[in-house]
C-alpha cells in the first residue's frame, strides 16, 4: 500500500468555520403588519427562525405586498429589490 495511503489525514477542516443562515422566503413576510419593523425576534415569534443558525437570509421566493423594515443577516439580490420596490428598508445586520 502506498505511503501517502497509509498516514493519518490531519490538517485544516473547514467545517468549524462555516457560517449557516436560516432562509426564509419574501412571500413568508406578508405575515407581518404594514410598516412594521421585522427583525430575529419577530421571525422568533412568527415561527420563522426556528434552530441554531448564525443569523437569516432572506431570499426571493414569493411576491411582497407590504412595506416593511426587514433586518437580517444576508438578503438575496432578488429579495433586497423587492422589498426596497415596495418603499421597505432591507437592512444587513451582524
Amino acid at each position: 500500500m502506498p505511503l501517502i495511503r497509509r498516514l493519518p489525514k490531519r490538517g485544516f477542516n473547514n467545517a468549524n468555520f462555516k457560517v449557516s443562515y436560516r432562509p426564509v422566503n419574501l412571500g413568508d413576510l406578508n405575515e407581518f403588519e404594514d410598516g412594521n419593523t421585522v427583525d430575529l425576534e419577530a421571525f422568533k415569534k412568527a415561527g420563522l427562525a426556528n434552530g441554531s443558525h448564525h443569523g437569516i437570509k432572506v431570499l426571493g421566493a414569493g411576491e411582497l405586498t407590504k412595506k416593511l423594515v426587514v433586518k437580517a443577516a444576508a438578503f438575496s439580490a432578488k429579495a433586497k429589490s423587492a422589498i426596497e420596490a415596495q418603499g421597505g428598508v432591507a437592512e444587513v445586520v451582524s
